[in-house]
């Protein structure tokens, strides 16, 4: 999996040297376990979003990419990209085969970044207009995915509810007439990420802390065609 174009992506996020790794893993861990511990008061908050409305468009940045990583805790994760969080039209959605349970696992580490591997040979199409992924976490390949051209039921009523959250990690309520019990609870992680274009052939999202310092977990997402 290590193609130039996706080992060239990688070297934007290599800055931690060794006399500081250990410190900067304590606070990864912490700033992502107090992230994580956030899930009943946005739970609380994502009702209340949903009880005023119309959300206030100057409360989102205009700055950056918008993705969602969210899913059942039983089920699968899946990822939504959107360059406009307001628009029902994702510009790329995918189930990914990585559990729900086992990327909040990988996010307790602090550092996490997910690839997503094509190898279609065509120039017809933008990057992420492909639709077969291989898909890798930290590393590890974790399975093949089909991107979406239409999105789920579930997946609408998360866009839809968080319409006006710009970042945050919670539960959302299950939708009128459907139960937990089965799949546990529908957790979300949302944050705005900047976008490194390397060539047609790759691209990379690396999530933006909102503090503007590096003391949080890292996230990144890679994309590659594989010529």
């Amino acid at each position: 999996m290590d193609t130039p174009g996706l080992v060239s992506l990688l070297r934007h996020t290599t800055t931690t040297p060794s006399s500081t790794s250990n410190v900067g893993k304590r606070s990864s861990k912490l700033n992502v376990f107090r992230m994580f511990k956030l899930f009943p008061l946005l739970t609380s908050g994502c009702k209340v979003i949903t009880l005023l409305g119309k959300p206030n468009k100057a409360l989102l940045s205009h700055h950056g990419t918008t993705v969602t990583l969210f899913g059942f805790r039983k089920s699968r994760l899946s990822l939504l990209i959107q360059d406009d969080p307001y628009s029902p039209s994702p510009a790329f959605l995918i189930e990914l085969p990585i559990p729900t349970n086992a990327f909040h696992k990988e996010m307790a580490s602090g550092l996490v970044r997910i690839a997503l591997e094509s190898e279609t040979r065509t120039n017809k199409k933008r990057l992420l207009e492909e639709f077969v992924w291989a898909v890798y976490c930290n590393g590890r390949k974790s399975g093949y995915s089909i991107r979406r051209k239409n999105a789920s039921d579930d997946e609408r009523y998360v866009m839809r509810m968080l319409r006006g959250v710009s970042m945050g990690a919670g539960v959302l309520p299950c939708q009128e007439g459907e139960s937990s019990v089965v799949d546990g609870e529908l957790t979300y992680l949302r944050a705005r990420f900047e976008k490194v274009v390397g060539s047609k052939d790759s691209e990379a999202l690396y999530m933006i802390n909102p503090d503007g310092g590096g003391s949080g977990p890292e996230l990144s997402i890679f994309f590659v065609r594989v010529k």
